[in-house]
């Protein structure tokens, strides 16, 4: 009976050591980088505080309408075809005989990484790439904008599909069958059933996949570094990218992280709002 005060005592104890880790690991980081960003650092000297002049050079930089662009382009890519696709796949091959060996192909291409996909696609997208030999076509897929990003927008489909067909299955599956049999014998069959009773069912999951998207959409890195390193002429790179260049190939670390911070802002913004709407 005495324990509990001693428990109550030493409560913040117990948390002590997760709150350590995750400080470490994610907000130490962070500050750092923001401090960085007020910064003059090339990695070698030390680094020269300039307070905003990386952010006004950031915003009167061209090569940032291009990233925020292309960024954008990719959110809007992603919300339409690996989560949209992925909800089709699911509804039509839930509650079928063989609906699970349907999906197992959708599934495949999510084993390899980001970087693993560019390097499978870029000789099939090159200029004299498979692609161009079965489509009878002479097209320079990754060398003209935008068309080099729409191509890396199917790529990444082509690996995602099958983890947001899964998601929804989950979700399928977890759905009560009574409100369904209900609006059945109402008459409520095929796109209507699935648009007033099946779809509402399904909110709160795909609140999920979809912030999931956005937030993997917006930070859009590995697979278009490794197909097209933002180019040609940085046509097709993205915010996350362009932190990669200067931070790493330019080694101006002071504007990269500059780009960082916008990069953390843009998605911290957009999941807020994303989550605000869902919760109204």
């Amino acid at each position: 009976m005495r324990s509990a005060p001693i428990l109550g005592r030493f409560r913040y104890g117990y948390v002590a050591p997760a709150v350590l880790l995750v400080a470490g690991l994610l907000y130490a980081p962070f500050l750092w980088t923001a401090y960085l960003s007020l910064t003059s650092y090339d990695g070698l000297a030390d680094p020269e505080f300039t307070g905003l002049r990386n952010f006004a050079r950031l915003f009167a930089d061209p090569a940032l309408l291009t990233s925020t662009r292309n960024t954008l382009l990719w959110v809007a890519g992603t919300m339409v075809l690996p989560v949209g696709l992925g909800l089709l796949v699911a509804v039509l091959s839930y509650d079928i005989k063989g609906g699970a060996w349907f999906r197992v192909p959708f599934m495949l291409p999510y084993a390899l990484s980001g970087a693993g996909l560019g390097m499978v696609w870029s000789p099939i997208l090159s200029h004299d790439g498979i692609a161009n030999l079965l489509l009878g076509t002479d097209t320079a897929y990754m060398q003209v904008a935008p068309y080099n990003t729409v191509a890396m927008l199917l790529v990444w489909t082509w690996q995602q599909l099958g983890v947001n067909t899964l998601l929804f299955v989950v979700g399928l599956q977890s759905i009560p069958k009574a409100p369904i049999e209900a609006a059945r014998l109402d008459g409520a069959s095929g796109w209507s059933l699935f648009r007033y009773v099946i779809w509402p069912l399904m909110r709160p999951l795909t609140a999920v996949v979809v912030g999931l998207a956005l937030v993997a959409s917006l930070k859009t890195f590995d697979i278009v570094w490794v197909m097209t390193q933002g180019g040609p002429g940085r046509n097709s790179e993205t915010l996350a990218v362009m932190m990669y260049r200067e931070t790493f190939v330019a080694t101006k670390y002071g504007y990269g992280s500059a780009t960082a911070v916008l990069l953390t802002v843009v998605a911290g913004l957009a999941s807020w709002w994303y989550l605000r709407r869902q919760v109204r």
